[in-house]
């Protein structure tokens, strides 16, 4: 289905041509001769992006842009203007205009923008469907179970979700220990940023560090570059530590400096790095007895 476009402008000419163009490229245009009548187009149709002119009769663009960002957030705007305005047109991208164009209008530059804004809308909206998607699919209502003691892990799962308290999940191969912690992840406040799965057991031992800091150029052989471990992909985000058990003793010393002062240090570097990440593991063995 074509992408639908409203064109605002209250000059025929640049109107007429706007839809010329735009209808030629395949998009579905419709026009409007300023912003009042704009509005009341939008209120009833949900256009993939409006098109508008600043300075128009009976309701300026600015105001366009208000309302339409109000009424329609999934709604992009792109801002036509003169150069003399350019000032009103930094004016309309902080009140929430997405690009604008200068006249004369280079078309062939519009069209690569619009095309290029309209992929951006598409890439987000399936960025967002896949969210939450996620979101439903890691949702504890979908962990199966009536037992009074599946009960009791779901209120668990509640208490602890909103918390960016350290949690450790304990039980048998195959039980879900990581169903549970993605659950808790995406019922929490860090669902829009990563989950982040290592299986400590999988690790060789030397290369430990590295993994889950970091390392510098020139830290130790084959460091060709620097690169970020696995508590700064999950920057923002959860690290899940399966099998944490299987973390070498000379480690956990630094590991508990993470979670304590919410830093690390790379391999090869002398500065510590600020993280911001919250620690859910998991074991099979009994801790307590280790």
């Amino acid at each position: 289905m074509a992408e639908s476009i409203l064109v605002v402008d209250d000059e025929d000419i640049i109107r007429e041509s706007l839809l010329f163009i735009l209808k030629k490229e395949g998009f579905e245009v419709d026009e409007a001769r300023n912003g009042r009548q704009a509005f009341e187009q939008i209120s009833v149709k949900p256009y993939d992006l409006v098109i508008t002119d600043l300075e128009m009769p009976e309701m300026k663009g600015i105001e366009l842009i208000d309302k339409t960002t109000l009424l329609r957030p999934q709604t992009f705007v792109i801002i036509i203007t003169a150069f003399a305005s350019l000032e009103t047109a930094i004016q309309a991208l902080r009140k929430g205009a997405y690009d604008y164009i200068i006249k004369p209008i280079d078309f062939d530059d519009l069209i690569i923008r619009v095309r290029r804004l309209l992929e951006h809308k598409r890439l987000a909206m399936e960025n967002q469907i896949l969210r939450q998607e996620i979101h439903r699919q890691y949702s504890f209502h979908n962990l199966v179970g009536q037992s009074p003691a599946m009960k009791n892990v779901f209120r668990t799962i509640e208490q602890v979700a909103m918390t960016d308290g350290t949690v450790l999940i304990t039980g048998k191969s195959g039980t879900g220990k990581e169903l549970v912690a993605r659950a808790i992840h995406y019922n929490g406040n860090r669902s829009q940023n990563r989950f982040v799965p290592v299986n400590c057991g999988a690790i060789v031992e030397t290369l430990f560090e590295s993994e889950l800091f970091g390392h510098r150029k020139g830290a130790f052989t084959g460091a060709t570059t620097d690169r970020e471990g696995l508590f700064k992909t999950a920057d923002g985000g959860t690290l899940f530590l399966d099998e944490v058990s299987e973390i070498p003793l000379h480690l956990q010393v630094k590991l508990l400096r993470a979670i304590e002062q919410k830093e690390i240090t790379p391999v090869g570097a002398t500065d510590p790095v600020r993280i911001d990440v919250r620690i859910i593991s998991a074991t099979n063995s009994n801790l307590a007895k280790m």
